[in-house]
């Protein structure tokens, strides 16, 4: 095994320096800071492909992929093209435009689940609005939240399990007030009888339960169809509307999400990320039925200036086109197991507690050995092993998100020469850290 060099940071340290002087802790998003791993952030000049260069000139292959919405890689020419040539007639107008018909239809022609949708700038904005939605179709308060889903940062949504099986919701954020967190329940992913018992208890108050159904911002928790099944049958008997918060397995695992992949229909789903194709994008959408509350149909408002910006728009029009082609996901996916079981098999042979967890193109670092991780409680809190792994993956020119509970991507621009030669980096490193 070669020895490999430190790589160089001190342009990206002294960027870090002079932001920190600008914005709270030096970033505009926290995962940013690097706090969960070694050294400053590196501040990225450019991409191109699977591949990302910093301000110090490191080349590295990137799995964070902009915390997946590139699954074309960056910089992609279709994608390029359609924005420069958006651009050209202006960047926004806040007035309709052709482009919003053009990727609404590009979606909803190829998605059975929902009539109409909605676009926002965000995948928080997006959830924020449904979780209204909900609220308004179905005249009740209540919304049953799972431990270890994320839904990005309203209020309502920011909050964590209390004590017992089934509770109010504690809130996870300085600023968030009680009294918003008092009509959030939360559970424990894929457990039945928590959910059973919860419905029980707050019978005819609950407007929605929404949940990622491929948890992905806590760990890969991967749930077992039979309890989204039983979640969709539960809400079907209760009147309760089954919400899918999609922004990261929407058109990541297959065109319409986990509700294609596992066949189990919502009634609210949002979206985000990859209908971007790297821009600023969120959406929302149901059967006409429930849409039609929306203002200016209906009395639920919602709002935004910037929604339906066409520059967003044309990006996603390109990249949708792009993973709409017949066999793109499944190609995506053999892609993805090819270097994961690389990498999985030398943990293995080698008896280390590792283990690549996958779905789709979606794959994640656990240093718990096992596969049947369904809780964010199951997981193990001593991030060590990650820290040690970025550390000795990023000196040998491969990019992971900064956090250990985030997951990675592989994107079409990831060839398997590509990914065949990430793996024998990942098998290096995992030689280093275990031996």
């Amino acid at each position: 095994m070669s020895t490999q060099h430190t790589i160089k940071r001190s342009t990206s340290e002294a960027l870090f320096e002079t932001a920190k002087t600008y914005f709270p802790g030096g970033v505009n998003s926290p995962v940013r800071a690097f706090k969960s791993v070694e050294g400053s952030p590196l501040f990225i000049k450019k991409g191109d492909g699977c591949y990302i260069w910093d301000e110090d000139d490191n080349q590295f292959i990137d799995y964070c992929c902009s915390w997946g919405p590139l699954i074309l890689g960056h910089n992609h020419p279709a994608v390029y093209e359609k924005i420069v040539g958006a651009l050209q007639n202006g960047a926004s107008f806040g007035a309709p435009t052709r482009l919003e018909n053009e990727l609404a239809d590009l979606i909803l022609s190829r998605n059975p689940f929902i009539d109409k949708i909605r676009f926002t700038s965000s995948g928080t904005e997006a959830v924020m609005s449904a979780l209204r939605l909900a609220r308004g179709y179905t005249g009740k308060t209540k919304i049953i939240k799972f431990e270890g889903c994320y839904h990005g940062h309203s209020d309502a949504l920011l909050v964590k399990a209390g004590s017992g099986l089934v509770t109010f919701g504690e809130t996870s954020s300085a600023g968030v007030p009680v009294n918003v967190a008092v009509d959030t329940l939360v559970l424990p992913l894929n457990d039945l009888d928590a959910l059973k018992q919860c419905v029980a208890e707050y019978k005819d108050q609950i407007a929605c339960a929404i949940i990622e159904p491929i948890p992905a911002n806590n760990g890969l928790l991967l749930q077992e169809k039979t309890f989204l099944l039983a979640l969709r049958e539960i809400c079907t008997e209760e009147g309760i509307l089954l919400f899918f918060d999609e922004v990261i397995s929407g058109f990541r695992v297959a065109f319409s999400g986990a509700a294609e992949l596992y066949g189990i229909a919502p009634d609210i789903v949002t979206y985000g990320k990859i209908i971007g194709g790297g821009l600023p994008v969120g959406a929302y959408g149901a059967k006409a039925q429930i849409m039609a509350q929306i203002s200016p149909d209906g009395p639920v408002y919602q709002a935004g200036t910037l929604s339906g910006n066409p520059v967003a728009m044309a990006a996603g029009i390109a990249q949708l086109t792009e993973c709409a082609k017949s066999g793109f996901y499944e190609e995506q996916a053999e892609r993805t197991r090819y270097f994961v079981d690389i990498i999985n098999t030398h943990a293995k042979a080698n008896a280390y507690n590792f283990e690549l967890v996958t779905i789709g193109s979606i794959f994640w670092l656990s240093f718990d050995g096992k596969k049947s991780i369904h809780k964010a409680d199951e997981i193990n809190p001593d991030m060590t092993g990650f820290k040690n792994i970025h550390r000795e993956l990023l000196n040998r020119g491969v990019y992971l998100g900064p956090s250990g509970y985030e997951v990675g991507f592989v994107s079409a621009a990831h060839t398997k020469e590509i990914l065949a030669h990430t793996a024998s980096k990942f098998c290096e490193a995992l030689d280093v850290i275990f031996n």
